[in-house]
């Protein structure tokens, strides 16, 4: 006994694909191609003769010649190099980030940041001057 698999619809083609299909097809239907599988017409009654339910059928039924050409993605020549990783000391680390904070002082002061000190101030001359 010989056995056959069939794949379903979902295993063959995406749901895009899928899509593609039987709108490509139902337009062909809607524009009076002829049907590839025979159909009575009590059946085209209860499909209300819609072409994308024929189409859907035709495409169930396995006599759609449509094929979907999936292209592959292009190989590349360059082999990936590995990346060497540089060990940095603790002091290396610690020597960046005070010169990080230095320099953020320094644009700081250029900036004219204000100090908790001086907020202080601020809000009490607020308090007292808003009630005037």
């Amino acid at each position: 006994m010989i056995k056959v698999e069939t794949k379903s619809l979902e295993d063959q083609f995406s749901k895009y694909e899928i899509a593609r299909i039987l709108g490509a097809r139902g337009l062909q239907i809607a524009m009076n191609a002829p049907l590839l599988i025979k159909m009575s017409k009590e059946d085209l009654e209860l499909v209300n003769y819609d072409a994308l339910k024929i189409a859907e059928v035709e495409l169930e039924s396995g006599v759609l010649p449509i094929s979907v050409k999936r292209p592959f993605p292009q190989k590349r020549g360059d082999k990936l190099k590995r990346v060497k990783e540089r060990e940095v000391s603790e002091e290396k680390i610690e020597k960046k980030k005070s010169e990080e904070e230095q320099e953020i002082s320094k644009e700081g002061e250029i900036m004219g940041l204000v100090n908790p000190d001086d907020e202080m101030e601020t809000d009490s001359d607020n308090e007292s001057g808003g009630e005037e």
